[in-house]
């Protein structure tokens, strides 16, 4: 479990915020017993991915972008997209 998430909750669903550096494989085991949605941005690309879990597996929403406030309204409309609100 992650102990150092923010979260934005100025809008529905509520997003958490992972800190740069914490390892893939912590935010995937987070997602599994938390089921809350996370923002992460991998060290490796740059860019922002959203991260859920739809009730049986984990599923990845790339390609956010580079700046925060965009990649979190970017999320939250995949999230609602797919019924995730």
């Amino acid at each position: 479990m992650l102990d150092d998430i923010t979260s934005d909750d100025s809008e529905s669903p509520t997003i958490g915020l992972v800190p740069a550096g914490v390892p893939w494989e912590q935010v995937q085991d987070h997602i599994k017993i938390m089921h809350a949605p996370l923002l992460v941005r991998p060290d490796d690309t740059g860019g922002y991915v959203g991260a859920y879990w739809d009730g049986t597996k984990l599923v990845v929403a790339g390609d956010l972008g580079s700046d925060q406030e965009q990649a979190i309204q970017e999320f939250r409309e995949f999230l609602r997209e797919h019924g995730e609100d």
